[in-house]
């Protein structure tokens, strides 16, 4: 299968206009302002409205990166959504935001619980299906984690932020490459022996959803081991990082802008450290949107853009890491 003519044809995101700083959290449970930024660098976040749901946040950061592609949703072949926090159990949210963005009976289909890893994964299975058969793709990475997570547990409530990133995945002529972000190189992996370790335990077979279960409010229960996810998030993305350069014969010298998955300022660092990459060559947001999960690598990519971190020709190397264990890493040329 040849990747060498699939491009990134657009991008958009969105993000919630409430703000949660790190002082309102402060009246809410026991945290302060330096208790979380000394441990995560988050200083505030982003949360939906009360009567804001997934299709919503599908919708924004969908027709930003259709616009952005001079594409309209018609002419779309297939959506991806990647997704922990769905508009319902089922159907899918793909569902929900195809007939909301007027795309026609294409396919539409999640991938759902990948973590934070989701979007990475999803761009991998966009480029085999432009690839294969000349497609236009929109792949999603959708998160509302505040409806989800426990607002009295100050471990994890202070952590995520709402938002969402898109991006349209194409082929392009020979002659035009040199004028699309393009797809260089992308890894993914998984580790399913250490899928225990994040992840919320209630809603599933293991668990099934009852009032005991909601009573006991396991179902906004987010069991994570700290030390154990930084430890497997540094070594899976530094080697799917690695990874991806020498796939496509490029040196971390060469690369303009690392854009980690935004979980905290401690993996990111250590991930920067690892790699070799300077301080002015990492892209950093999560300390104004928390960990978005699926939604942090779109996110910071449009930002680095529209914020002229970035420009036509530069080389960025996405990587993430999420819940499974996922992981995965793409180098683009913009």
């Amino acid at each position: 299968m040849n990747f060498d003519h699939i491009g990134l044809l657009g991008i958009g995101s969105y993000v919630p206009e409430r703000v949660m700083t790190n002082a309102d959290w402060s009246e809410l449970v026991d945290t302060t302002d330096e208790w979380i930024i000394e441990r995560t660098g988050i200083r505030e976040r982003r949360y939906s409205s009360d009567d804001q749901t997934t299709t919503d946040f599908g919708e924004y950061a969908g027709k930003a990166a259709l616009a952005d592609a001079g594409l309209e949703a018609v002419d779309i072949d297939e959506l991806i959504i990647a997704t922990d926090t769905p508009e319902m159990f089922f159907p899918d949210s793909a569902s929900f935001i195809q007939h909301r963005l007027g795309m026609g009976e294409i396919p539409a289909y999640d991938l759902a619980g990948s973590g934070c890893a989701g979007f990475i994964q999803a761009l991998d299975v966009a480029r085999s299906r432009a690839a294969c058969g000349d497609k236009k793709v929109l792949v999603m990475g959708i998160e509302l984690a505040s409806k989800f997570f426990d607002w009295e547990d100050r471990n994890t409530c202070i952590l995520f932020g709402d938002g969402a990133g898109a991006a349209v995945v194409g082929p392009v002529e020979a002659d035009a490459a040199a004028n699309h972000p393009s797809i260089l190189s992308l890894k993914t992996g998984t580790d399913g022996s250490r899928a225990d370790i994040l992840s919320r335990i209630a809603g599933g077979t293991r668990m099934p959803f009852s009032m005991d279960v909601a009573k006991k409010g396991l179902h906004k229960l987010t069991r994570m081991d700290g030390r154990e996810i930084f430890k497997e998030a540094v070594k899976h993305m530094c080697a799917a990082s690695t990874e991806v350069m020498e796939m496509a014969g490029v040196s971390s010298e060469e690369v303009k802008l690392f854009v980690p998955h935004q979980a905290n300022m401690r993996i990111i660092h250590s991930v920067a450290k690892h790699l070799g990459a300077p301080e002015e060559k990492v892209f950093i947001n999560v300390d104004r949107y928390g960990n978005t999960g699926s939604a942090s690598v779109p996110i910071a990519l449009c930002e680095a853009r529209d914020m002229g971190v970035v420009e036509s020709g530069d080389l960025v190397l996405c990587t993430a890491f999420g819940a499974g264990f996922h992981w995965g890493a793409a180098l683009l040329r913009l």
